[in-house]
């Protein structure tokens, strides 16, 4: 719920006397009238000195303010992102004087009273310079300065006060995104990323400050394989993982593409690029081909300090492989074969084993894997734990007799599959993200579309994923956000 913060005009009110009450166990979008702007953490810092500017509002937790009482009608103002509050630099009284943040030390540069102005608006006056806090020289900019200066009552001293509630927690629904096959999603540096299978020449990637916003961010070409010979078109499964290289963490982004046949076809092959730094969505060159044989749905495995690779292979049946790798883009050993379609659960419509992702918990190394074919309802979720010491080796992995994730007919939610892993903004919740068909009729084709949802841990330290949940229905969003 959205609520206003309703006052009068006052060009010079005592500290107890503006009409504004704030809650305490609320969060505060403070959102600039001149420029409509909210006050933000610049960059996600949580650094003490780090500035303070104005930003798109996207009520993000660097967005968000809490009010810390002081008494008297002063407050200091809590970054719920750093949990640093509100400091005018080096406590100076001048004109133009920077927003920073800083540890909390109650002292007087911290302390802000509310001065109202008409509209709803207030203005935040510093208890240290008696200065208002100002945007400088009126910028209506993603960036512009936040400062302080003598109370004017101009428009760009005038902030908006937008509750977003108690422990403001954000919604969301599914789904993430429409036509969305096999996604893949990733939170990093204040920002989800996500990308799908495009069945295309490019590869694409959108990014969203909160989940909620995935559904309508753009997406963006992140690279175009026009250029490769063997690997220009038919681009499935793209993952980026953050990896050690020879120049420090890179993105690795593998990926599934043949030359320019229909769909299926056998000249599919798995590939990598790598970043060249450490932004999600590059740039990136071509980096490797990974094989000469059809293979598809590239994931990375870390087991016992080393890389592997994994794919889904034909050797009679679509079956999981593992490759040794030496470094994110070198094979160093022979490809194996570690689960096959066996259950009658991963035959409905097709005896299949693939998308096969790694998931770790405790100490615990599993794979979670798509089984049954995606041309039909029952594509679902399975689940391999390594019992051994060896990856490579087959026996060393236990199948669950059961899928862990399957239709939901009450919910209108069939062959969920292909999924993927990310953790919430603040590192407490464990989410997994996958697509699945609205319908039984639905095909294996870019309808499927990207949904998210939180799970949970069974006692024995399996993952509880619970049922699909129905597209539409509002979600609490990812903590932290």
């Amino acid at each position: 719920m959205t609520a206003l913060l309703l006052g009068v005009t006052s060009a010079a009110l005592p500290p107890a006397a503006s009409a504004a009450v704030v809650d305490p166990g609320a969060s505060y979008v403070l959102v600039n009238r001149h420029s409509g702007k909210a006050m933000d953490l610049y960059d996600f810092a949580t650094a003490d000195g780090a500035r303070i500017v104005q930003w798109a509002r996207n009520d993000g937790a660097w967005q968000q303010w809490q009010f810390v009482d002081s008494g008297g009608g002063w407050y200091r103002l809590r970054s719920r992102h750093s949990g640093k509050v509100l400091d005018i630099e080096g406590g100076s009284t001048a004109d133009r004087a920077g927003l920073v943040q800083w540890t909390d030390q109650n002292r007087a540069s911290q302390q802000f009273r509310l001065a109202d102005s008409d509209g709803g608006h207030v203005r935040l006056i510093n208890r240290n310079s008696g200065k208002a806090l100002d945007v400088l020289d009126f910028s209506t900019a993603d960036g512009g300065r936040i400062i302080q200066w003598p109370d004017t009552g101009g428009t760009n001293q005038q902030w908006r006060l937008v509750e977003l509630g108690s422990g403001a927690v954000g919604t969301y629904t599914n789904p993430v995104k429409r036509n969305g096959p096999d996604p893949w999603l990733q939170y990093h540096d204040g920002s989800y990323y996500l990308a799908t299978t495009t069945w295309n020449s490019t590869v694409t990637m959108r990014r969203s400050t909160t989940l909620s916003g995935l559904s309508t961010a753009p997406d963006t070409v992140v690279f175009d394989l026009s250029g490769r010979p063997n690997g220009c078109c038919n681009m499935w499964a793209p993952e980026f993982h953050l990896l050690d290289g020879p120049n420090g963490p890179r993105w690795y982004l593998y990926y599934t593409s043949g030359q320019n046949v229909p769909d299926y076809n056998p000249t599919q092959r798995l590939h990598v690029l790598e970043s060249a730094g450490t932004d999600p969505m590059g740039p990136y060159h071509f980096k490797a081909d990974l094989g000469n044989t059809w293979e598809i749905d590239a994931s990375i495995l870390k087991a016992g300090g080393r890389l592997y690779l994994l794919g889904s292979i034909v050797d009679g049946t679509q079956s999981l492989s593992i490759t040794p790798l030496s470094n994110p883009w070198t094979i160093s050993g022979a490809r194996r074969t570690i689960s096959s379609p066996t259950l009658p659960w991963e035959q409905q419509s097709g005896a299949v084993n693939e998308g096969a992702e790694p998931l770790y918990h405790n100490g615990r190394t599993m794979i979670v894997y798509s089984a049954s074919a995606c041309w039909g309802p029952d594509y679902k979720l399975g689940l391999l734990t390594l019992t051994g010491s060896d990856p490579l080796n087959r026996d060393h992995w236990a199948k669950s007799p059961a899928p862990v994730f399957q239709r939901s007919d009450a919910n209108g939610v069939f062959a969920p599959g292909h999924n993927g892993f990310f953790t919430s903004p603040d590192g407490t919740e464990d989410w997994i993200v996958y697509h699945a068909n609205d319908s039984a009729s639905g095909g294996c084709d870019m309808n499927r579309s990207t949904r998210a949802q939180k799970f949970t841990w069974n006692a024995d330290g399996t993952p509880d994923f619970g049922t699909p949940v129905r597209n539409g229905v509002t979600l609490t969003a990812p903590s932290g956000e």
